[in-house]
């Protein structure tokens, strides 16, 4: 008795992992299946639901994920049943009516398909507006919560969901096809896929959730860019994209302390990167530069190629990542890239030149966390102790993660 209480205890744990696992590549073979996003959705909702009690009730299955697919196909069905228009779809859905009566067990060995990409060209639709798209694909492909995109977007909770909701009914209702456009589509798509990928990336890297770093998340983007990759060779951004992230993850190891804090570059431990990650990427790069259409993921990428390259802190090339940034900056109006850009000049020429040119961006980047660290850092390194401090604590208390935290009362105390 008490073994089946502790499995029950782990049913929801599971289905939680479960869901941010898997749950982009179910409903994308959904969304296939159906050729209808929202009644894809809901019938995967309704089908974590099922498992819930049935899982508590029996213990978990062979195959969880395709216990789940099994579940929320027959969903889909029950529900178009129950639906006024089911005649109307009948013909549509006939193929998952024969399906209906078909065992979990059955499939329980079968793959399940994986069509993320499929998923992510559907959402980056240039019939959606650009901020639905990147929405709707962090909601669908990452698994994040309506809260966190309302969170990232600084929208209210209400209103980036009905904001979702009328992007997968756009989809449904304008016919919007589900598949990896051919060449005339490619691109009009192109630019929101890499937006959305690398959101992906940023999410895994720097997670919103307690866990700061989801691995998972990480490697799922770079296998997205690789897909990209191969199916369009020839697309210097694609390669960039790809690089940027592979020099990145190659740091993954060293960026947390024993605390649990983030590291910065300066104190990371350099032996602890991959070096043939950062072969990898550093190759794409090159390949890319070499198509002489540099754009902002290649130059990206380039920053983080020449920290690389770099022994140590200290030996960075400072003034190679001004210069690079100064192009960045010119093809791209960001105030991002403008704060890092200051970053670098406060290295390459010092903390006080670079304090002076955080004034133009302050009324753009007042709730941007990094921003008051760099201003801090500066303050630090000039001196202004008082200011610091100031400046770190604001920084800490716009601190999403605990590692973030951890990392400005670490910096706190060396004023005490």
């Amino acid at each position: 008795m008490a073994e089946a209480s502790a499995e029950a205890a782990t049913v929801p744990s599971a289905i939680d992992a479960l869901a941010r696992r898997d749950g982009g590549r179910l409903l994308s073979n959904l969304v296939g299946a159906i050729s209808d996003f929202q009644l894809a959705e809901d019938s995967l909702q309704d089908a974590l639901e099922s498992a819930l009690i049935h899982w508590t009730r029996n213990g978990l299955p062979h195959s969880p994920a395709a216990w789940i697919m099994q579940t929320a196909k027959r969903k889909a069905i029950d529900r178009l049943r129950r639906s006024a228009n089911f005649r109307s779809k009948s013909a549509e859905i006939a193929h998952l009516i024969q399906m209906e009566n078909e065992s979990v067990e059955d499939e329980a060995e079968e793959p399940i398909r994986d069509e993320r990409l499929k998923l992510i060209f559907t959402c980056c639709h240039p019939a959606l507006e650009k901020k639905a798209r990147v929405a709707l694909t962090l909601r669908s492909v990452c698994g994040l919560t309506t809260e966190e995109i309302a969170d990232a977007f600084l929208d209210s909770q209400e209103a980036m969901a009905q904001r979702l909701v009328r992007a997968r009914h756009k989809i449904t209702q304008a016919g919007i096809a589900y598949e990896v456009p051919g060449p005339d589509g490619w691109n009009e798509r192109l630019e929101s896929v890499l937006a959305v990928i690398y959101l992906i990336f940023n999410e895994g890297y720097a997670s919103s959730s307690a866990e700061h770093i989801r691995r998972e998340l990480c490697e799922e983007a770079i296998r997205l860019g690789r897909l990209l990759s191969v199916l369009r060779p020839d697309e210097p951004e694609i390669e960039g994209l790809l690089a940027l992230m592979l020099l990145h993850h190659a740091r993954r190891s060293a960026r947390l302390g024993t605390e649990g804090e983030i590291l910065s570059l300066e104190d990371q431990d350099r032996g602890l990167w991959d070096d043939q990650e950062i072969s990898e990427g550093s190759a794409l790069l090159e390949r890319g530069l070499r198509r002489g259409r540099a754009g902002p993921y290649q130059l990206q990428a380039a920053i983080i190629a020449v920290h690389a390259e770099a022994a140590s802190f200290a030996e960075t090339d400072w003034h190679q990542i001004l210069l690079i940034y100064g192009s960045l900056c010119a093809i791209a109006d960001n105030p991002v890239f403008e704060l890092n850009r200051i970053v670098a000049l406060s290295y390459a020429d010092g903390p006080a030149a670079a304090l002076e040119r955080l004034a133009p961006i302050a009324h753009m980047l007042g709730h941007y966390q990094p921003f008051h660290a760099v201003r801090a850092d500066l303050y630090s390194r000039t001196g202004r102790s008082e200011e610091a401090k100031l400046a770190y604590r604001l920084a800490h208390d716009l601190s999403q993660t605990e590692a973030e935290r951890l990392f400005f009362e670490k910096k706190l105390r060396q004023f005490t």
